[in-house]
């Protein structure tokens, strides 16, 4: 991964489209390490949760292209990769589990690392019976999330002010039904990304996550059969 980094650092000074066509084969060097580990990650994930197996790279990987139409920020590269390993692959509208490598020069996205497992923009029907779940669960949300090592945390991004509409203010666990996004992330440093074994260690981490994802996308799950 250190020529990742590289390349990336790189390119967050030049965010331009001469430089990047000057550096075409640099992109697409890094671009080849990412997907062999994204190859790599799923076959590890794989072994534990039976639902991702059989993505490839393709399923689980981004264009590096920005879209900014509707964007003030008119650099026409990410400066970060990312590879989402989900049941279905990354247009499912599952939840699943999401490695980052950004520039790591700062401490917000997209420039530092992380792995993160959750769904980021769920579905509003999908959101209403996760909530729903965690308030006839008699506790077993807050069980899970206790039960992950503590560098994992709840993205507290977006969170509402106040408990949803449809659910009491002094529901069960209600501090939880203001979380918007319900993901857990855990930062990590360049000593993590270019440590060998890599992957494997990627996914050793994320399998204390199972638990959780598990829970967010039996809601998801859920709210889609009741579409159909």
């Amino acid at each position: 991964m250190k020529q990742v980094l590289h390349f990336l650092r790189q390119l967050k000074a030049n965010n331009n489209r001469e430089w990047f066509l000057a550096h075409k084969a640099d992109y697409q060097t890094a671009a080849a390490t990412v997907n062999r580990f994204a190859e790599e990650l799923i076959l590890r994930i794989g072994e534990y949760d039976p639902t991702v197996r059989g993505l490839t790279p393709k399923d689980c990987t981004y264009r590096i292209y920005r879209d900014v139409r509707f964007s003030k920020d008119k650099s026409p590269y990410k400066t970060h990769f990312g590879v989402y390993v989900c049941r279905g692959g990354k247009k499912s509208g599952y939840s699943g589990y999401y490695f980052h490598i950004g520039t790591g020069d700062a401490d917000t996205y997209p420039a530092y690392h992380m792995l993160a497992a959750g769904d980021y923009c769920a579905d509003p029907k999908a959101l209403k019976v996760l909530r729903e779940d965690i308030v006839a669960g008699e506790g077993d949300f807050e069980q899970i999330i206790k039960a992950m090592e503590p560098r994992f945390h709840l993205d507290r991004d977006y969170m509402l002010q106040r408990v949803p509409k449809g659910f009491a203010a002094d529901a069960p666990y209600a501090d939880y039904l203001r979380y918007k996004v319900y993901t857990v992330l855990s930062p990590v440093d360049d000593n993590y990304i270019l440590a060998p074994d890599l992957a494997q260690r990627v996914a050793d981490d994320f399998r204390m996550t199972k638990p959780f994802l598990d829970y967010v996308n039996r809601a998801i799950e859920f709210a889609q059969e009741e579409e159909v």
